[in-house]
């Protein structure tokens, strides 16, 4: 497959090498652009169309569909109909644009979470880059009602929380991140907890209960599909590195040792990296790890959570099975399944390269394993997707490819970069503020001042926030909140269109039939029929009639 690093098109171009999202592999937090979702986060559902109206042509360049990918798919059309449309509301043209298609969804058995577009973050957990441009995250993601998982490790990271007996007794990172997003929640989206094994430890279940009850979701980690082992990150500070130590993480080199202290003293060592560990250790078989399970997700919902979901790896099928037959025995609010090569903050580079399931032949294989459990009388849990999503048609493929069964999907580097882009500006314009938002910038970039030089001018969906929030809030709003919006109104509209084109009025309508190879064989590894053989059978019918 082919991915080009220049859109002549759209006018955009990646810095690094793209991956198959379209992103950087390497993504930056003070990149002056301009990939598609970087541009996107500046002018919207402009980035929809070519640039250049009036003087230009614009023409497909239909040359990646070689090899297995989400990119070897393509969207099918229709000339007629207008399916999924509310009961209440006729299919008159008038009724049928593709601002009319409802693209809201929800998700969960026991703990419903509406939200008002099908994505959600990955897992920000204690990265020092989630943690510096939380605000920007979680105030966007709350302000257009989407959830917002808070990663693992959180708590243990922070050097001002506190311990008593064992539990954490105070946690005031952790509550930073919840109470930003509840600040503008109102009613769609929601914020999930990821705990693992050091969080349990610390009792961080416990201490969420006790202070957020059903305000918060709580999630079990199983993994991720950037790499097959715990959360990862790397310290600069030996009095970080020995908090860490003392809390119970791995910590490599050893920050007690003499020797070590030593050498970082003298500079010879710059950096710690804290490991964490690998949960199931003590378990060899199925029936061992379903016990073990049961007791975890039991223990949960004694301590009063209403909504449980997991999130699992691209790790092989027998854990992917498992995954969807517990989260179903167990009533679980959501099944978060990300494919190889997902992104992360911090992953062995040649692990993240060659490890795992690709994305498309693991959720290929999640849509067959949950049809096996549908056929058998068994109610399926949720899906989400996850791993290299980044556009609108991503989107479409992805909830496409799981349904009925995939109901939000899961995007990670993709929904950082307006944060980024929007923190960077804001500490050039604000510059009062520009240690507060983490900005890189001295200056705007051409990049930027081609598109202007006030937040105004700059963002796209600037006054749709302002009418959002209202005028006297809009000042307290981070301007990478305003670009996630203005991101996620590009997203909304590219989604649109391709459903209204698809004749699917909501996201309850999408199948797989929605979808066509591009090539035989992805046509074999997902069960997606070739793109000249869907609906050749109807096409002959015609024919003969």
């Amino acid at each position: 497959m082919r991915i080009s690093k220049n859109n002549d098109v759209l006018g955009t171009t990646n810095r690094g090498n793209p991956a198959e999202s379209g992103l950087c592999t390497l993504c930056r937090a003070d990149c002056a652009g301009k990939c598609e979702t970087w541009l996107s986060s500046l002018i919207g559902r402009q980035a929809l169309y070519p640039r250049g109206y009036g003087k230009v042509t614009a023409g497909s360049d239909n040359t990646t569909h070689v090899g297995v990918s989400y990119n070897s798919l393509r969207i099918q059309g229709f000339n007629y109909g207008a399916r999924n449309m509310p009961k209440d509301v006729s299919s008159d043209p008038d009724n049928c644009s593709f601002s009319d298609v409802n693209v809201e969804t929800s998700f969960g058995r026991n703990h419903v979470v509406r939200a008002s577009l099908p994505i959600m973050t990955g897992a920000l957990g204690s990265t020092l880059i989630a943690q510096s441009y939380w605000d920007s995250f979680a105030t966007g993601c709350a302000l257009v009602g989407v959830p917002i998982v808070i990663g693992e490790n959180v708590v243990g990271v922070d050097q001002h929380s506190a311990m008593f007996d064992g539990k954490i007794i105070s946690a005031p990172e952790l509550d930073r991140r919840v109470n930003v997003y509840q600040r503008y929640f109102d009613g769609q989206g929601a914020v999930i907890v990821q705990i693992n094994v050091e969080d349990s430890r610390n009792r961080v279940a416990e201490y969420l209960a006790e202070k957020y009850g059903d305000k918060v979701l709580i999630e079990l980690k199983w993994g991720q599909g950037a790499k097959d082992i715990g959360g990862e990150i790397e310290v600069h500070s030996l009095d970080q590195a020995l908090f860490l130590k003392k809390r119970g993480y791995m910590v490599d080199p050893d920050p007690e040792m003499e020797e070590v202290q030593e050498s970082f003293r003298r500079g010879n060592i710059k950096s710690f990296a804290r490991h964490s560990r690998l949960g199931y250790t003590e378990l060899s078989a199925f029936d061992e790890v379903r016990q073990d399970f049961r007791n975890s997700v039991d223990y949960l919902r004694s301590l009063g959570f209403r909504g449980v979901t997991l999130k699992t790896g691209a790790y092989g099928m027998e854990a992917l099975a498992m995954s969807i037959k517990l989260a179903a025995e167990n009533n679980i609010d959501l099944l978060t399944i990300d494919g190889a090569g997902g992104g992360t903050g911090m992953s062995p580079w040649n692990m993240m390269e060659s490890w795992g399931v690709p994305s498309i032949l693991l959720h290929a294989k999640a849509y067959e394993y949950a049809a096996i459990l549908n056929d058998k009388g068994e109610k399926v849990p949720d899906l989400s997707f996850a791993g290299g999503f980044a556009r609108e048609d991503h989107i479409f493929k992805a909830l496409a490819m799981g349904a009925p069964f995939t109901r939000i999907i899961c995007m990670g580097r993709a929904l950082m970069i307006p944060g980024f882009l929007g923190s960077n500006i804001q500490g050039v314009l604000q510059p009062e503020k520009k240690n507060k938002v983490n900005g890189n910038w001295d200056k705007l970039p051409k990049t930027v001042s081609d598109i202007g030089t006030d937040p105004e001018a700059l963002f796209a969906g600037y006054y749709d926030v302002r009418k959002r929030v209202g005028k006297k809030e809009i000042s307290n709003i981070p301007f990478g909140a305003i670009a996630f919006w203005t991101m996620a109104d590009k997203l909304k509209a590219g989604l649109q269109q391709f459903m209204a084109g698809a004749r699917k009025f909501s996201l309850s309508g999408l199948s797989r039939d929605d979808l066509g190879a591009a090539n035989r064989e992805t046509e074999k590894e997902t069960g997606i029929k070739f793109i000249t053989d869907a609906l050749d059978r109807k096409a002959r019918e015609i024919l003969n009639a």
